[in-house]
């Protein structure tokens, strides 16, 4: 898949670069300036294609990673607290004590365990985007 985002990537870049050598030369000519300006307009906005064509996802798009990772917390933490409800259901039953008070210590049990998920894949995140910082060269 890289060699071919690559691929693209190179004919895109050869493209616009014979866009900008058609469109100076459209500008150098008073009379066809104003064909001249768009067509380098268009040359520049290929070669930013073929830019992004090149760049990993996490440089051209760090919202939508961040999102991504994000959504995945969001699913960890609703899993721990369903299990831990599951469990504390279960130990109402077998405790024959009362169940409210039963579930409300459940409810805080699951509380603390998705929060602490979510804080472990916090930290998880921000060495990840550290370290994909530190390899494309960003910070």
């Amino acid at each position: 898949m890289k060699i071919l985002r690559w691929l693209g990537a190179g004919l895109v870049w050869i493209v616009a670069g014979l866009l900008g050598l058609v469109g100076g030369l459209l500008c150098v000519t008073i009379i066809l300036l104003p064909l001249g300006i768009p067509v380098l307009m268009l040359a520049r906005r290929l070669f930013a294609l073929a830019t992004r064509l090149v760049l990993p996802r996490v440089v051209t798009q760090p919202t939508s990673v961040v999102e991504d990772a994000a959504g995945k917390l969001g699913r960890r933490a609703r899993k721990a607290g369903k299990k831990a409800g599951k469990k504390a259901g279960k130990g109402a039953a077998d405790s024959g004590g009362s169940a409210v008070d039963t579930g409300k210590a459940a409810v805080k049990k699951g509380q603390k365990k998705s929060g602490k998920v979510t804080r472990k894949a916090g930290k998880a995140l921000k060495r990840k985007t550290r370290r994909r910082k530190k390899k494309f060269g960003i910070f």
